[in-house]
This record gives structure tokens, sequence and C-alpha cells, in this order.
């Protein structure tokens, strides 16, 4: 790290805000400035080959392009998975823990960007996450049920055991409920079966000892018309760029449209439209963009949760759009921490 002011009590930048936002040109302006690097902290990105629909944007590391002062910003954790493979917090926490101790032993500060909302929460109070492998036998007993029979059998489950079904994330999607239950049943049966807590064992020496870290959390969005007006206008270019000319290559490549689906709200309608569950460009578009615009609520809903959960995030000014001067305010930020 450079000599500039980083207090002392704290390890690493959290650069965190809902989709559209620009994350990514504010957190590598910060990396750039304490000659840090970047860890991305977004459950799609970590994909080899979903760029287009994921908004991996990687132009964006590299600064004054073209010129004799161009310099790219280092970053990790994307490009990471391939595609074929399920990729979970678990996965992300493990390599997280890896790519966080290297930087610190390196004495570069570490630059977490992302709006990956379980991702980040995490990392930041430190989830105590076990390896859950996927019960095949479980899937196939499952597969006729419906998502309200699914829902009541993981609300039955989590009363079991004196839990409530809070968390409604869980419920919205299919393979999100196949994969609760599958959790559920592990976790449940671990605590009563020997096996389960030897597998608990193995489990826990593949997980890297967890680094200590002292996040200075960052937020930043804008107001809610500007944010429908940027995730819009993203939209359209992202299909302009060709995504889905993306969905369908990487079909054509060999991945199930079932997979693509479980990918994210762009691979999940672009999938549907090339497979005529959706009539139209412009139906995709209507459709896709009004999910995004729910999503960023969700988004949002997740980041108070985790304030409410005695996470300190300190919010950028809404009304001060450019990177530049957003950069400054976290700078002068961090400066006030002395």
């Amino acid at each position: 790290m450079n000599d500039k002011f980083f207090p002392d009590s704290y390890n690493c930048v959290v650069i965190l805000g809902p989709t559209a936002v620009g994350k990514t040109g504010v957190g590598v302006g910060v990396a750039d400035y304490y000659d840090g690097q970047i860890i991305s902290a977004d459950s799609r990105q970590v994909y080899k080959g979903l760029d287009i629909g994921s908004g991996k944007d990687l132009d964006e590391y590299i600064l004054n392009k073209g010129t004799s002062k161009e310099k790219k910003i280092p970053y990790h954790l994307i490009d990471n998975a391939d595609v074929k493979n399920e990729y979970n917090v678990f996965n992300y926490q493990k390599d997280f823990y890896k790519v966080f101790t290297e930087l610190q032993s390196k004495n570069i500060l570490p630059v977490i960007v992302g709006g990956t909302g379980m991702y980040l929460d995490s990392i930041v109070r430190g989830y105590d996450l076990i390896e859950v492998p996927t019960n095949h036998e479980l899937r196939k007993e499952l597969a006729g049920k419906s998502e309200i029979e699914l829902t009541q059998i993981l609300s039955e489950l989590k009363n079991k055991v004196g839990n409530k079904l809070h968390n409604s994330t869980d419920i919205t999607e299919r393979h999100r409920l196949l994969r609760a239950i599958e959790i559920e049943i592990f976790t449940q049966e671990k605590k009563t079966n020997p096996e389960f807590n030897n597998y608990r064992n193995s489990s826990d020496e593949k997980m890297p000892e967890r680094p200590d870290i002292k996040p200075i959390i960052i937020g930043t969005t804008f107001e809610r018309s500007v944010l429908r007006e940027n995730v819009t206008k993203r939209l359209k270019q992202r299909l302009q760029e060709g995504m889905i000319e993306e969905v369908e290559s990487i079909h054509n490549s060999g991945i199930s449209w079932e997979r693509l689906e479980r990918l994210g709200l762009e691979y999940r309608f672009v999938s549907e439209f090339l497979q005529g569950k959706i009539l139209s460009e412009n139906e995709l578009f209507e459709k896709l963009n009004t999910a995004i615009h729910q999503f960023v609520k969700r988004q949002e809903t997740w980041f108070r949760g985790m304030e409410r959960k005695g996470v300190k995030i300190f919010w950028l000014n809404r009304d001060v759009k450019t990177k530049e001067t957003r950069v400054q305010q976290v700078v002068d930020y961090i400066n006030s921490l002395k």
C-alpha cells in the first residue's frame, strides 16, 4: 500500500450497492488510489463465459486505456468457475479467504466490490458455513412436487426445529426451494447422526482459517427514478452488444436450458425467449426490464437488513453521479476515520 492514509483499525474496503449504480468504477478508483486490488462479490461474474449478461465490463479495470499512462487494476474471483458446476456461498467464502489472506500477506489493500448480498454478508459477518453435497435421491423424490408443495415441505422442516421460514428469496424460484430443502435436511441430520458430524469435520478442513476482516463498508446508490433509468438503459445496451447471442452460444456449447435458467435473470429470460416461451424481443425486453427493477428492490432490502443486524454502511451522496466525485467521497470518509 502507498503512503496515503488508511486507518490501522481497518484492513479492507467494501463497495456495495444495487445493480446499475457504477460500483465497479468506484471500486476501481478506490483501488487505484490506495494501490489495492479488487475482489469481486458477484455470484455470476464468477463464472467463465457469462460476460455480457453478468455485466463484467472488464474494460473498467483498465485506466487511461491506450495511453502512456495505461494502468490495469488486478481483480479476483471473476472467471474462476466453470458454468457447468454450481458455485455457492460456501465456495465463495472459501475462495475469498484465500485471496484476502494472500493480498494481506503482500500488504495490498483488498477492495471488495459487488451487489450479491449473501456473498457480502458471509464475509462481513463471518457465516459459519459447511459444504452441503447435492442429494440426488432427494432431488428425484421432489421432482414431481409443485412449488407450493416444496414451500410446505421447507416450512415443516424448519418448524420441526423451531425455525421460521423468514428468507423469502428461498421460495421465489424452484431451484432455490430444492437447495433450501437439501440444506435443511443435511443440517438437521448432521446434528444427530455421527456420520454427518464426521462429514462436518472433513468439510471444515477444506475451509481456510477465517482471516481477521475489518472492513470499511461504503454503499452507493441513486434515487429510484435514476436507478430505473440506469437499469433500462443498461439492458438495452446489453441486448445490442449481443446478450441473446451469448446465451445461445453457451447453450450450444452443451449447457442445458435448465442450467442457464438458474444463472440469474438475464440468462433465465433470454433462455425462455430462445425456447419460444417468450414470443418476441420486445416482450423479452419488457419482462426482463420489470424483473431487474424488482431485483434492485430486493438488493436494497438485503442491505437494509445487514444494517439492522449491526453492519455499519456509509452511504455516499445519492445526488452525486460521477465516478471521480464518488471516489473522492470514499477517500474523504476514510480520512475522517483518523
